[in-house]
C-alpha cells in the first residue's frame, strides 16, 4: 500500500536515489490558505545536512505543486507535488549490490518482490518520508483553523532523557537546538551522545514524545476504527519505529485503577474536563477533548559505519562495511515526521467525524 488515510488521503511514490519523490493528496478541503512558507519551512525541519549531527547529505528538497491550488487557497480537488532528489552518491551502494544488510529491509523486499533497488534502499528508505511532511505540512494549515496544534520533540536519546512532563516545558524551544529537545541542558548532552556515537561508526535510538492539543471531543469510533489504534499505525509506519504508547502508556500497569482513573468535573462555562490525563486525550477510542500525547520509540539507524558479519544472496557468508552518509541518530529529522503523521491522522478523522451526523 502506497496510500495513508481514509477522506484526507497520501499517495506517494519515489526512491532514495531515483529522480524524485512525491505524491498527491486527495480529500484535502476546498479553501486552505497555502501558507508555502510554512510547508518549505517544515520540510527543511525534516531535510539532510541540517546539522553536524545528521547526514551531510545536501538535498535543497524544493515542494513544487502542480494541482490543486488557485490563487492561493485549495481548490478541492487533488493535489499533486513533486521533489527532485539531487544529491544521490549512488555509488556508495554498489558494495551492498548483492548483500544483506543487516536490520534493512534488504532481505525481505527482495524475498518479497524478486527485485529492489539497492541505492539507499530504494523505497524502503526514509527519503519517501519527505512526502509526509507535506501532506502534514497542509494538514496542519487546516488544523490551525479550527484550532488544533501538534507538537513532538525529542524526549531520549540513549540512556539520555528528559525527566519532565510536557506540560513543564516550554515547548517553543524545541527548534532551539539541533535535536529539538526542549530542555536546553538534557539537549547538550543529547547532543554530545550523539557525537559520541557518531565518532566510532555507531548509531543510537531515542524517544519522541507528540503532544496535540485543541482536539475536539469525538474523532474516532469504539471498535475497529479506535483513534489510538489509527494513530499507532501511523506512526508504525515511519522507518525505523519500534514502539508507540499513548498516555500513561506502559507505566500503568504498575498502579491500580483508583490511582490513575481520570475524575471528570463540570467547569463553569458548562464543560466537562478530567483533573488528571493519564488516558492520554482518548477514551474508548474516541478523543476525550483533553490533550493528546504519545510517545514514539525509534531504534538505531541500521546502517552502521562498521564490519558487520552478512550473507550474500546465495547464502554466503561475507562481511560488509558500509559507505555512504548516513544519521547516526535519527531523531531530530523524525521529530517533523512524527508530527505530519499525527496531522494526517487527526485531519483524516475530523473529516470522518462529519459524516456521522446528518
Amino acid at each position: 500500500m502506497n496510500t495513508f488515510g481514509n477522506i484526507f488521503r497520501l499517495t506517494s511514490f519515489g526512491e532514495s536515489h531515483g529522480e524524485a519523490v512525491g505524491g498527491v493528496i486527495d480529500g484535502c478541503p476546498p479553501g486552505i490558505s497555502m501558507d508555502l512558507e510554512f510547508i518549505q519551512a517544515e520540510l527543511d525541519r525534516r531535510k539532510p545536512g541540517q546539522s553536524s549531527i545528521t547526514t551531510p547529505r545536501k538535498e535543497s528538497d524544493k515542494v513544487e505543486f502542480l494541482s490543486g491550488i488557485f490563487e492561493g487557497k485549495t481548490t478541492g480537488v487533488p493535489i499533486g507535488f513533486i521533489i527532485r532528489n539531487n544529491n544521490q552518491h549512488s555509488a556508495d551502494y554498489d558494495n551492498m549490490k548483492d548483500l544483506y544488510r543487516p536490520s534493512h529491509a534488504d532481505y525481505t523486499y527482495q524475498t518479497k518482490y524478486g527485485h529492489r533497488d539497492h541505492r539507499g534502499g530504494g523505497r524502503s528508505s526514509a527519503r519517501e518520508t519527505i512526502s509526509r511532511c507535506v501532506a502534514g505540512a497542509l494538514a496542519k494549515l487546516a488544523l490551525k483553523e479550527i484550532g488544533i496544534d501538534i507538537k513532538a520533540y525529542t524526549s531520549q536519546v540513549g540512556s539520555v532523557r528528559v525527566s519532565k512532563a510536557y506540560t513543564e516545558l516550554d515547548l517553543n524551544k524545541i527548534e532551539s537546538t539541533p535535536v529539538r529537545c526542549p530542555d536546553l541542558d538534557v539537549a547538550q548532552e543529547m547532543i554530545k551522545l550523539i557525537h559520541e556515537v557518531k565518532s566510532t561508526g555507531d548509531t543510537i535510538g531515542g524517544i519522541i514524545t507528540c503532544v496535540c492539543t485543541g482536539v475536539p471531543v469525538g474523532l474516532g469510533a469504539p471498535v475497529f476504527n479506535k483513534l489510538h489504534a489509527a494513530m499507532a499505525a501511523a506512526m508504525l509506519g515511519i522507518n525505523a519505529v519500534k514502539g508507540f504508547e499513548y498516555g500513561l502508556g506502559f507505566e500503568g500497569v504498575q498502579h491500580r485503577g483508583s490511582e490513575i482513573n481520570d475524575i471528570f468535573y463540570g467547569t463553569e462555562d458548562g464543560k466537562i474536563k478530567t483533573k488528571t490525563n493519564h488516558s492520554g486525550g482518548i477514551q474508548g477510542g474516541i478523543s476525550s477533548g483533553e490533550d493528546i500525547y504519545f510517545r514514539v520509540a525509534f531504534k538505531p539507524v541500521a546502517t552502521i559505519l562498521m564490519e558487520q558479519e552478512t550473507v550474500d544472496k546465495s547464502g554466503k557468508d561475507v562481511v560488509l562495511k558500509a559507505k555512504g552518509r548516513h544519521d547516526s541518530c535519527v531523531l531530530p529529522r523524525a521529530v517533523p515526521i512524527v508530527e505530519a503523521m499525527a496531522a494526517m491522522t487527526i485531519l483524516d478523522f475530523y473529516l470522518l467525524n462529519k459524516t456521522v451526523h446528518i
